[in-house]
């Protein structure tokens, strides 16, 4: 199975391919897709959407896994994440790819079994879990594949449960 995972942002869309075995689950690519500060929203959501129809005809996922939002303080920011987001699900709907939600909570919970944990904990877990060299660069791509890695947990429990 396939899982892209996506941290999803207006400025900076981190991303992360993994191949998921029976045994282990391996990262394909990582990385980071930037829009201009200097260009006009609506092309900036375009511009995310024709790179993400590109990564989904390369990779051929089999799903796509997004964070959720949470945002306490900027309401503005977090308008514009929420677009950015939702151009994300509609491009992976547009491509018949089933999208899968997590919190920054169950993210936490299940890279490292702690819901307090912090970025640089998460991505130490995810570098581990992976068997990277180093933490990817830059934070973003690292939390797209904390969130790709969340919905290979949640997807093995899930077959598990339908085991038994």
């Amino acid at each position: 199975m396939i899982i892209i995972g996506i941290d999803p942002g207006i400025a900076r869309v981190g991303w992360g391919v993994l191949k998921i075995e029976i045994s282990n689950s391996q990262m394909t690519n990582v990385g980071c897709f930037e829009t201009s500060k200097y260009d006009p929203l609506d092309q900036r959501l375009l511009s995310i959407s024709e790179f993400l129809k590109e990564l989904f005809n390369q990779y051929k996922p089999d799903c796509v896994a997004v964070e959720q939002l949470f945002f306490a303080t900027n309401a503005k920011t977090a308008i514009t994440v929420g677009q950015a987001r939702g151009v994300i699900i509609l491009t992976a709907s547009q491509a018949n790819i089933p999208t899968f939600d997590y919190t920054p909570l169950q993210v936490k919970l299940a890279i490292t079994g702690y819901g307090k944990a912090d970025k640089n904990q998460v991505q130490q877990m995810v570098k581990n879990i992976l068997k990277l060299p180093e933490i990817p660069q830059p934070d973003d791509a690292a939390d797209a594949l904390a969130i790709a890695l969340t919905h290979a947990f949640s997807y093995k429990l899930q077959k598990i449960k339908d085991k038994l």
